[in-house]
């Protein structure tokens, strides 16, 4: 415990140093506290792409503003004309996870809506998730019809790092953590509900699943969940690495290899962000 307590602290708690003057913190996208959104945007006049980012934590902690979830992701992009928001949401045990899949698509309703006076280009949003926000992004690429209740148009892709809740049914059927069972409750009409494997049926925009190699269940439930989407017309691609669950989130933005690699899928999405990630 004393060794996992300082990635902790930092990967929870600490809140980042912005790197830009157009920081805009807490923009409520609904009326409940938590939810609010910080938006790192790029210095210029010209509308930037924007990669929103949902942090993980067992969907009942974890917070917007932790170094892990947004360091080095706004200092690798906003230099490259990327905006970069962040979003809070309700967390257990207020709010069941497919509320909190709904607040994701209310922050990108939001975002969308406000893109000309924030500088955004509505159009070209890719969202990102770490372990329960990776959840909740594929969760809302299977069932774009939270998205339409929001108000949201579909992003461009989804980045998905190391979700391990792709196949809810899966796990509560199998050993698994006191954290699913809070999290997911005893219902399986509810486990087919939030289970973002179990909901893909039609194709989604293009999906990019990162998974730890060194975990044991990651990076077969991604591979599971991307042949899914490709048998239903879609793409999608599995990017296994040997980090831990915790580097998967912190290193992306500042490992060049990995950074490298979700570039690239980011660069298929469109020109414009193409253009930037040259």
């Amino acid at each position: 415990m004393r060794r996992l307590l300082p990635f902790l602290l930092a990967g929870c708690c600490a809140v980042a140093q912005a790197e830009s003057r157009a920081a805009l913190n807490d923009l409520a996208y609904g009326p409940a506290p938590e939810q609010r959104l910080d938006l790192y945007r790029p210095a210029g006049p010209a509308a930037a792409p924007l990669l929103l980012m949902v942090h993980g934590g067992a969907w009942q902690y974890g917070d917007k503003a932790a170094t892990g979830v947004v360091g080095r992701k706004q200092g690798r992009w906003l230099p490259r004309g990327i905006a970069v928001a962040s979003a809070n949401y309700r967390l257990l045990p207020a709010a069941p996870p497919l509320d909190q899949a709904r607040d994701v698509a209310l922050a990108l309703a939001q975002l969308q809506r406000r893109a000309g006076e924030l500088g955004l280009d509505g159009d070209s949003v890719v969202l990102l998730g770490h372990s329960a926000g990776g959840h909740l992004i594929a969760l809302l690429a299977a069932r774009p019809d939270l998205l339409a209740a929001a108000g949201a148009r579909p992003p461009l892709g989804f980045v998905v790092l190391d979700s391990g809740a792709l196949n809810v049914p899966a796990i509560m059927h199998g050993p698994h953590l006191p954290l699913h069972d809070r999290a997911f409750g005893n219902d399986p009409d509810y486990w087919l509900a939030i289970s973002p494997h179990d909901q893909l049926r039609h194709a989604s925009a293009p999906l990019q699943l990162v998974c730890s190699s060194l975990r044991r269940h990651s990076c077969g439930q991604a591979e599971a969940f991307a042949a899914r989407a490709r048998n239903l017309g879609g793409r999608a691609e599995v990017l296994a690495l040997p980090l831990s669950h915790g580097d998967i989130n912190t290193r992306l933005g500042d490992d060049p290899a990995y950074t490298a690699a979700v570039e690239r899928f980011l660069a298929t999405l469109s020109p414009r962000l193409a253009e930037r990630l040259r």
